[in-house]
């Protein structure tokens, strides 16, 4: 059993690096150009393939050379929405309210047509003479 757990922690330190550099390197891939600094985003993904074994391409770009957002959201550059979850969302939970305000208006007006259908064919004093 100890071998067995000596020949993991053997390994975890290079799988963790690997992990960082993978994590890095997507990260780099994905953000948008506009939210790269100091650097273009090409030579940010060369820095970060070229020194991930050592880890100083992945902690460099995770460090310095992405716009991240604090606490208060504060990175995110002017002029783009954050993303809102659905229930708090006011658009969102506006839009769900006029759908179903529509799908109870189409539902009356049907109730309301099968109503005078209803009345049309029961009504003994129709002035409308009946089709031969």
């Amino acid at each position: 059993m100890s071998r067995e757990l000596a020949l993991m922690l053997r390994y975890l330190p290079f799988l963790l690096v690997l992990a960082l550099w993978i994590y890095a390197f997507i990260d780099c891939l994905n953000t948008p150009e506009d939210e790269v600094r100091h650097l273009p985003k090409v030579v940010w993904v060369i820095i970060v393939l070229l020194f991930g074994e050592v880890l100083i391409g992945p902690v460099a770009w995770l460090a310095v050379g992405k716009v991240r957002g604090g606490a208060q959201g504060g990175g995110r550059p002017s002029g783009k929405r954050q993303w809102v979850a659905p229930d708090d969302n006011p658009d969102f939970l506006k839009s769900l309210k006029d759908e179903s305000t529509l799908q109870e208006r189409e539902a009356d007006l049907r109730r309301r047509e099968e109503d005078l259908e209803r009345r049309e064919e029961s009504d003994p004093e129709d002035p409308t003479p009946p089709k031969p």
